[in-house]
This record gives structure tokens, C-alpha cells and sequence, in this order.
């Protein structure tokens, strides 16, 4: 057995961007006091979801890697003797800015950066405006607690994602996340998004036989443009195992923090059951780099 303890911390999130710090803080040293060596946080944690609108001035929101956030986290994983996931607004130049999750080792150093790969551009999700592509590809962050592979948001829809981390060595799969529900949409379309979103995340953890952690934020963001109704962000946080059995799911209505114990050492055997990766034709895998196979 090669247990580990994973802590979730779903929270809502205001304009005072101090303000969600000091409750990130605080959620944080609650967790590591629970016993979490590991600690996801949610998508761009540290401020409302700005992407509802397409602003230049949002673009202040966005920080060099390093810089305070990494400082801010870096100085708590130290302290506090844990692994932290974070997911920061990175700008990386004049104009050159990524959506970047960032995993801190316990030492408080940067253990590796993803930059997230796929870029959404939506009603009140338009994030091409804001981000550039991710350009350091799917390699998995390696720390002392195992080697992560750590996606963000949008990439939790493509098998592809999480098969290429997977087969570069990722040990679990993590996806800080926002997302929620469009006010117009019925309840039972809501709900059929959001059972979606967990049974395609789930189907990644069964596929690659290994533990899938997604950490959503929670409560409502209005839209600053008046123009919707704002996002009624979903919550339901779960950590599943390699076979897709859910661990912990979170409400989809209220904040919450949890620690879950993964054991990383029953994807080993899972996949002695099931040894999709020894059955995968890569021979006539050709066509899976197009477009579109007219």
C-alpha cells in the first residue's frame, strides 16, 4: 500500500482578492492540521472567475511565476509541511499570459508548472481572450508525495489528456476546476451537465486505472456586464479511485473541505485486472491526430 492523504478545499470566491487568501490560508492549515499531505485548490483561486467577460483591465489580475502567489503558497507548504496544487492567472510577458496551475513541494519550492492546454471560448467562459494555449505539453509534476499528473479545467473533457499523462507516468490525475450552471438551462439540464462532468472524469480514472481528484469552486459569480445572470458554480468536488469508485463527492451547493485517503498502490493491481495499456493498438492509432477523419 502506498497511502496518501488528499486534501479537497471547494470554497466561493469574492471581488477582495485578500480576502479569498486569508480564507485559502486558513482552509489550507485546517486541512494539513486533518492530516493532508496533498492539497488541490480550486481553478484561479485567488480571484472571482473573470473570464465572464472580456476586459483588458482583468489583465492586472495576472502575475509572474515566480512571484507573490508562489511566495504566498510556498511559505504555507513549507511551514505547514505539505504538497500544495495551486492555479494562478500567469503572465508570463507584455500580452503573454497562461492559465497555469503550479504544484509546491513541502520544502515551499516550486515542484513544476502546467500550462493548460485547452482553452475554452464560451458565453461567460470566454478564456481565449485571456490565455494563451498551454506550450509545456502533458508531463507529470514529480514530488515527494508521487509523481502528478495535474491538468486544468476544460482539459477534464478529453481522454487524450488524461491517457497522455498517464503514459508519461502520472500516478493520479488532478484538475483544479470552475465551472457551473448556465441560469437559463432547466434543472434537469443542469443536472445532466454536471453528472457528465464527474462520469467523464470518472471514465478517465477506469480507463488509465489510476486515482482522478477534481476540486470545483463553489456559490454564484454575477456577470459584470449584466448581460447573463451570472454563473451558479456547481461545487461537487469528488476524488475517485482507478476503478471510478467515488471516495468523496462534495455539495454542490455549499463550501466544503475534506481529506480523503487514496491508496496509490491499488492501481497496480487494478491494472494486473485490467490491462488497457498493454491492449492499446497503437498501430492503428494514426488518426487520432487529425481533425477529423472525412
Amino acid at each position: 500500500m502506498r497511502e496518501i492523504k488528499i486534501g479537497i478545499l471547494q470554497q466561493h470566491n469574492i471581488a477582495d482578492k485578500e480576502d479569498n487568501m486569508r480564507r485559502l490560508s486558513e482552509g489550507i492549515a485546517d486541512l494539513a492540521k486533518r492530516g493532508a499531505q496533498l492539497i488541490v485548490l480550486q481553478e484561479l483561486h485567488n480571484s472571482l472567475y473573470f473570464c465572464q467577460v472580456e476586459s483588458v483591465d482583468n489583465f492586472d489580475l495576472a502575475e509572474p511565476i515566480p512571484g507573490p502567489s508562489t511566495r504566498f503558497f510556498g511559505e504555507l507548504a513549507r511551514s505547514l509541511g505539505v504538497v500544495v496544487v495551486t492555479s494562478l492567472f500567469e503572465r508570463r510577458a507584455p500580452g503573454l499570459c497562461h492559465n497555469t496551475a503550479v504544484v509546491i513541494e513541502r520544502d515551499g519550492t516550486i515542484a513544476g508548472c502546467y500550462r493548460k492546454m485547452h482553452i475554452p471560448d464560451d458565453p461567460a467562459y470566454y478564456e481565449k481572450f485571456y490565455f494563451t494555449p498551454g506550450d509545456l505539453g502533458f508531463q507529470p509534476i514529480d514530488t515527494s508525495l508521487g509523481r502528478i499528473g495535474v491538468l486544468v479545467c476544460w482539459d477534464q473533457w478529453y481522454p487524450e489528456a488524461a491517457r497522455l499523462m498517464t503514459l508519461a507516468g502520472a500516478e493520479l490525475l488532478v484538475y483544479p476546476t470552475a465551472i457551473g450552471y448556465e441560469s437559463s438551462d432547466t434543472p434537469e439540464e443542469q443536472e445532466r451537465q454536471r453528472e457528465a462532468w464527474t462520469t467523464v472524469q470518472r471514465g478517465h480514472a477506469v480507463a488509465n486505472g489510476l486515482p482522478v481528484i477534481a476540486v470545483n469552486r463553489v456559490g454564484h459569480e454575477p456577470d459584470p456586464s449584466g448581460q447573463t445572470n451570472g454563473i451558479q458554480f456547481w461545487g461537487s468536488s469528488f476524488v475517485a479511485g482507478p476503478q471510478g469508485e467515488m471516495l468523496f463527492r462534495a455539495s454542490n451547493s455549499e463550501e466544503e473541505s475534506a481529506v480523503i485517503t487514496v491508496d496509490l498502490g491499488h492501481s497496480e493491481q487494478v491494472r494486473r485486472w485490467w490491462p488497457f495499456l498493454r491492449d492499446r493498438r497503437i498501430d492503428h492509432y494514426g488518426d487520432i491526430i487529425r481533425r477529423f477523419c472525412d
